[in-house]
């Protein structure tokens, strides 16, 4: 019993009783006339999609400059290398590749002044970063109809110029992760090998990272400066060194995003990642100042578990298309909860 009992503790109740509510969709599913093994694939997909994003938050978590508000910096760098990669004319798998060698520098350069600077805002790190990721957002906003872009596939029509708002990743790299080894049974089941093992890759590579003296002492300065500054670490350096991590993890993040969606979002799409970001990782159990890869993947199946379940259910159950608004309820009220736990934590 008392075993039992330091489980729940140890795992929490809001995510036993989102987890049984996540459960309990999967079992009514069937009743309603949604098949369970379509609703897993869809489920298991969204998490491949934004499970990279939702990594992107520890390094930053873990050397206590907070949540990564700012993670659209990142997917700016991400949208750029993709951009260009089709401006190249770049296919398949070197396509794919190739955006993510041209995301490289951007997410590098753009990281360490990330990071530079909330060096110098020490304390309000969050307010700041929501600041960056908005600012960056509105300043693409101008860039993308400005930046030099010539290829068809991309610009206005009639050989206008800027960027669409939406940009096609057919005949490019759609679904280039997706179907590599994918695993499908009957005509609904597919598991997107492909995009899982390079989740696992990604995870793999943070945790091989902060387990080397940079990333042990990364996290002793999240767990207190001052004795990291007292037992000689370069805390600044850390922290640079984190945000700089964090972007880039955003920058790879919406790469994998993209060829799953299929589809490039230009222009306000960037404004939309964020929070669902924060709040995943948040509800996988991670706090302001703590997280781990166990937060991102218990958080991440959480949340876009009952992301995907809720709308086909209540669709199906009420015989009418509110996809969009119980989507849209769901996934503010889960940011909502996770935002407000942190406020209830930080008192």
């Amino acid at each position: 019993m008392n075993r039992i009992r330091g489980l729940v503790d140890k795992a929490g109740w809001p995510r036993i009783i989102i987890a049984m509510l996540l459960l309990s969709l999967f079992i009514v599913a069937p009743s309603v006339g949604i098949r369970v093994d379509q609703s897993m694939t869809d489920t298991i997909v969204r998490f491949g999609m934004n499970g990279i994003l939702v990594l992107g938050m520890v390094p930053m978590v873990q050397t206590g400059c907070g949540l990564n508000f700012g993670l659209p910096l990142g997917i700016i760098a991400g949208l750029l290398g993709a951009t260009i990669s089709i401006e190249l004319g770049l296919t398949g798998l070197t396509g794919f590749a190739g955006a993510i060698g041209f995301t490289a520098p951007f997410a590098l350069l753009l990281g360490w002044s990330y990071g530079k600077l909330l060096n110098r805002v020490k304390g309000n790190e969050m307010m700041i970063a929501t600041y960056v990721g908005f600012s960056s957002v509105s300043f693409m906003c101008m860039m993308w109809m400005l930046l030099p872009y010539r290829s068809p596939k991309m610009i206005w029509g009639y050989g206008g110029s800027g960027l669409r708002t939406t940009i096609s990743l057919e005949g490019f790299w759609i679904h280039i992760l997706d179907n590599f080894l994918a695993i499908r049974i009957g005509p609904y089941f597919m598991f997107p090998t492909g995009m899982i093992l390079f989740f696992v890759l990604m995870a793999w590579i943070m945790w091989a990272f902060f387990h080397t003296k940079t990333g042990t002492a990364m996290t002793a300065v999240g767990s207190n400066p001052d004795y990291a500054r007292a037992a000689g670490i370069n805390v600044d350096k850390m922290r640079t060194i984190a945000v700089i991590m964090s972007t880039v993890y955003g920058a790879v993040g919406i790469l994998v995003f993209q060829q799953s969606f299929g589809f490039i979002q230009l222009y306000n799409g960037p404004f939309f990642m964020a929070l669902p970001a924060v709040a995943a990782i948040l509800i996988g159990g991670a706090s302001v100042n703590k997280a781990n890869i166990t937060n991102v993947v218990i958080g991440t199946i959480l949340f876009q578990g009952i992301l995907t379940m809720t709308p086909s259910v209540i669709n199906s159950a009420i015989q009418s298309d509110l996809s969009e608004v119980v989507r849209i309820i769901v996934s503010d009220g889960m940011i909502v909860y996770a935002l407000t736990r942190v406020t209830r934590k930080s008192r």
